[in-house]
């Protein structure tokens, strides 16, 4: 998929995507977005060639949501990225509690959070350099916006890499 950013994470009714889509826009950033508006199974199979390949992948898990499926994805994303040969990066932004109308759900709640806590300080505890936790959505655009541009500017370099050179003949 090339340099693409893949905007995973919290779907449903969140808005979260609403301005990383308008910057990226503006900046001609090419990006993947999940979030459609008739999602029909047909369209599982681009959404995880996405998820296996785009060169920057976003996971906020916001408030909005139990964030059950974000939390799976998250988990899956990591073990794909302790690959020796994956390059992409991870950028990760777990929020520690819930909407308070999702409150009133105590046993989904309560699964919701012990989970995002687990998941959140197993992140922390992995020694991977391509995966990036961070606090909020400000952290996680100016994040994703050094990403990109990094790896434009590698991509002038990237034949003399070692893994290109093998496959000159």
């Amino acid at each position: 998929m090339g340099n693409c950013i893949g905007l995973f994470g919290t779907c449903g009714r969140s808005k979260w995507r609403d301005s990383f889509i308008e910057l990226f826009k503006e900046e001609s950033i090419e990006f993947f977005n999940p979030q459609v508006e008739n999602w029909d199974p047909s369209l599982a199979e681009i959404e995880a060639e996405h998820l296996a390949t785009d060169s920057i992948i976003l996971f906020p898990i916001t408030s909005e949501t139990y964030a059950v499926g974000s939390l799976a994805e998250v988990g899956f994303s990591v073990l794909s990225s302790i690959k020796l040969d994956d390059r992409r990066d991870f950028v990760v932004m777990i929020e520690q509690k819930l909407d308070e109308d999702l409150m009133k759900d105590s046993e989904r709640a309560k699964e919701s959070l012990r989970a995002r806590a687990l998941v959140y300080q197993h992140l922390k505890a992995q020694n991977l350099p391509n995966i990036y936790l961070v606090d909020n959505f400000e952290e996680m655009m100016l994040v994703s916006d050094i990403l990109y541009k990094s790896n434009i500017a590698k991509s002038g370099i990237a034949r003399f890499s070692i893994k290109n050179r093998r496959n000159e003949k």
